[in-house]
């Protein structure tokens, strides 16, 4: 199982450092010869400003998406446009911080050649818009409360997506976190009705399955997405800097926010923008805001994850997210009035659980990987 201090040095090490970590025992790939350096308080309270700034976006979002829906907004485009449409407010970070901002940026490779860089981009971004849209029709078709619960199945796609690209273990609590989260989902699935309370769209079993068709396959091409970023800072770029975390978080979506930007206008919606801003329920102002809000919210939920995915893994910021599925519905509850019935709370405790399995996985990863470290160090 991947954990933070085992993969930091394989994405900012050098090649010269990592003979102490005994390179015949091939069950940990990743020693933490620099642990320490690595993961002192400065790293940690990096890592829960990362944690903090994901999970107040993926809190907020699909809120403030729900609420678009249900003020009279119903343009698929825009929702899906708004997803990406903040990475100009990256531009200020990044303007800011200068090429070698941080000093180990001398010890690491030089990156990939800028057109094979460019083209990752390109790919990502493309996929990101993809799970865009599937994502704004999910938020259309189901309750934000359960859209929340079933999106946490993207843990259990990551745990396969990690393994399959990142080579990381799948180890019994691992699979336990798999398996639970997918019971979460299949669990909401049946116990789904019209009275949960969605948008406009929700009415009729034909939406509702369409929405849960949906989320599901979102979650699964997020993990994809995420486990695809984790190799491109560690085998494409081949540095985890703060300027190229910014790089590739705004050409990525800024590919996502041309291709849905092309697909708005192409489809005609753009002619009925004015119209829904004006009867929007709250007013052309809040119609603006709401939209603005959604950006805001998603781009830092975006930066969050992809920070932690520098810093750390894939599956560990996948694991963060899962945090927001019992503030989701609560929230949802508290806002929009949706029923917190008997079938979503057994389902939120389950998705909670899985959590739990994975965080006690990475429990144990430290501890091993400490008692290993101080086997080499007393051999030395």
């Amino acid at each position: 199982m991947a954990h933070a201090h085992e993969i930091q040095p394989q994405i900012r090490g050098s090649p010269g450092h990592e003979e102490s970590g005994g390179g015949d025992d091939r069950e940990w790939p990743e020693p933490a010869t620099r642990g320490p350096n690595r993961r002192g308080i400065r790293w940690w309270v990096l890592v829960l400003v990362d944690m903090l700034m994901l999970l107040c976006g993926e809190a907020m979002a699909p809120l403030l998406t729900r609420l678009y829906f249900n003020s009279g907004g119903g343009s698929m485009w825009m929702a899906t446009l708004a997803q990406s449409a903040g990475w100009p407010l990256l531009l200020v970070p990044l303007l800011l911080t200068p090429a070698a901002a941080a000093a180990v940026a001398a010890e690491e490779p030089q990156p990939a050649a800028a057109g094979k860089v460019a083209a990752v981009c390109v790919g990502l971004g493309l996929l990101i818009g993809f799970e865009n849209l599937m994502y704004s029709y999910a938020m259309l078709y189901l309750p934000v409360s359960t859209f929340s619960l079933v999106a946490a199945t993207q843990l259990a796609f990551s745990a396969v997506t990690s393994r399959l690209i990142n080579a990381r273990r799948l180890t019994a609590l691992v699979l336990n976190s798999v398996v639970v989260l997918t019971f979460s989902a299949a669990l909401l699935a049946m116990g789904s009705s019209d009275s949960d309370g969605g948008g406009a769209g929700a009415s009729g079993s034909k939406k509702r399955a369409l929405g849960f068709v949906m989320t599901l396959s979102a979650a699964a091409v997020h993990a994809l997405i995420l486990s695809l970023f984790e190799a491109t800072f560690e085998k494409v770029i081949k540095a985890s800097t703060l300027r190229w975390v910014l790089t590739v978080e705004i050409s990525t979506n800024a590919v996502a926010t041309a291709v849905a930007a092309a697909a708005l206008l192409a489809s005609g919606q753009w002619r009925a923008i004015p119209g829904e801003a004006a009867a929007f329920e709250h007013g052309a102002a809040a119609y603006v805001a709401t939209l603005a809000g959604v950006a805001v919210a998603w781009e830092a939920a975006s930066l969050g994850t992809v920070r932690l995915i520098a810093r750390a893994s894939s599956l560990f910021a996948n694991v963060t997210g899962t945090l927001d599925v019992p503030l989701v519905p609560v929230l949802a509850v508290a806002m929009f009035g949706d029923r917190m019935t008997g079938i979503k709370v057994v389902a939120m405790l389950m998705a909670v659980w899985g959590f739990l399995s994975y965080v006690y996985q990475h429990y144990l990863d430290d501890r091993r990987a400490a008692k290993r470290k101080g086997r080499s160090q007393a051999q030395a």
